[in-house]
């Protein structure tokens, strides 16, 4: 296969074969800033998670020597679920700390003001979570990347899915399926709602109601009350963390039922939490979400991407305590060991270094076919002069369903591990 060098230079080092040579073993350290939110709403809806695995894919780089025989020197900041902290913290790691790049970010609402910032200043950003389209569309940012999947494909995912499977197990054709979607009002709400309505209507589907809210909303009963009068077949959600809580409590405290609960990431990705406030009521639900590494079959991957993957979650585990792996620890893994076993080594030999203009141009040469990275997809990222130049054009999400505590794929059909539960069962406490 094309390109193949970028699999085997993640299997090289992680099985201790030199990432760096000899001669260059006093090389200086490669300062990266990384930003997270480890307080705060959104760090249970998956940033500390993606948190945790950034770190653990910078201590196996720096085990085995680091990049070109730099070492990475990480410096931690926390944005705490707040957009004037993240800018602020940007900033900060930038002009005070004199950091190299800036990777990380969970949240879209920070992401997209700070690629702008930082773009405008000719730094290197590489975005490791949030999905946001709008932080690359008509933008012709040059020096921020992103290799996870965009808000866009979020939206048609999951009215794809339901198109593909309505009428099988709901008994109901596409254009008859009536659908809401709700969502939380910042940009990665905003963007996943239209991307889903866009593909919904699209296929003809009946949107009986979209509806924005804050994320920090203290009530959503009056949300509750209209989706009651809508009476939808499906809702699609797209929240964090508290305010999912907070829609599934009134929800079930107003009497609102569905047939089919689908959730975009963030919060909807943390079944441990899901599981811990809702118990058995939890079941059923549906994620659409970059895939969890370890749901994969390692056989459809490239040659030691498996062991990698149970490396990442045997240290997750130990750090975490945690007997789940969320979504959110392989986007913070695979999108820091893309960055430091395909771009920065190409930075550094083809390039010169690791400046923001040799880090823009060895991003451009990236070129990892499907099955290439710990997720599945491949990276390519579209080119300068393109709408969403700097995004990767080969990124897809997968539907998973949870069921007794357990995350299964759902869709694509082709690498589903079961078939999906549709409509909720009977005696479920939300079925309709």
């Amino acid at each position: 296969m094309r390109k193949m060098h970028s699999a085997f230079a993640a299997l090289a080092a992680f099985a201790g074969l030199a990432l760096g040579s000899t001669a260059a073993l006093a090389a200086d350290p490669i300062k990266i800033g990384v930003i997270y939110d480890y307080t705060g709403a959104f760090a249970g809806g998956g940033s500390k998670a993606a948190a945790v695995a950034t770190k653990i894919a910078i201590d196996m780089i720096n085990e085995k020597g680091g990049v070109e025989g730099h070492m990475i020197e990480a410096i931690y900041a926390d944005a705490q679920s707040k957009a004037e902290v993240a800018i602020n913290e940007a900033t900060r790691l930038l002009d005070q700390e004199n950091v190299d790049l800036i990777m990380g970010v969970y949240s879209s609402g920070h992401c997209v003001p700070m690629a702008q910032k930082v773009d405008a200043a000719k730094r290197f950003m590489w975005a490791n979570v949030c999905v946001s389209s709008a932080v690359f569309k008509g933008k012709n940012l040059r020096y921020v990347f992103r290799a996870q999947v965009h808000s866009d494909q979020f939206g048609w995912a999951s009215c794809t899915f339901l198109n593909e499977r309505s009428k099988e197990k709901l008994g109901i054709e596409p254009k008859d399926l009536r659908v809401a979607i709700i969502h939380e009002d910042g940009p990665y709400g905003s963007g996943v709602a239209s991307g889903n309505e866009e593909t919904c209507k699209g296929y003809g589907m009946d949107v009986v109601l979209k509806e924005g809210y804050s994320a920090k909303a203290p009530d959503l009963s009056s949300m509750v009350t209209k989706l009651r009068r809508a009476r939808p077949d499906v809702i699609l959600h797209t929240g964090y963390n508290p305010d999912i809580t907070l829609f599934l409590r009134q929800s079930k405290e107003q009497g609102l039922r569905w047939k089919a609960l689908i959730g975009h990431g963030a919060g909807y990705g943390q079944i441990d939490k899901l599981s811990e406030a809702f118990g058995a009521d939890a079941n059923y639900i549906f994620n659409v979400d970059p895939v969890a590494a370890q749901l994969l079959d390692p056989a459809t991957l490239a040659p030691g991407l498996g062991d990698l993957t149970a490396e990442m979650v045997k240290r997750y585990k130990a750090e975490t305590g945690a007997q789940e792996v969320p979504p959110h620890t392989s986007m913070g893994f695979n999108q820091s060991w893309i960055f430091f076993t395909d771009v920065l080594p190409r930075a550094i030999k083809t390039y010169g270094g690791y400046d923001p203009e040799a880090l823009r141009k060895a991003a451009l040469d990236t070129d990892i076919p499907v099955g290439g990275t710990i997720q599945g997809y491949g990276v390519k990222f579209f080119p300068e002069g393109h709408e969403m130049s700097g995004q990767n054009e080969r990124s897809s999400p997968v539907v998973m369903q949870y069921i007794d505590g357990k995350t299964n794929i759902v869709w694509p059909t082709a690498i589903k591990t079961i078939e999906p539960v549709l409509p909720l069962p009977e005696g479920h406490a939300y079925a309709k």
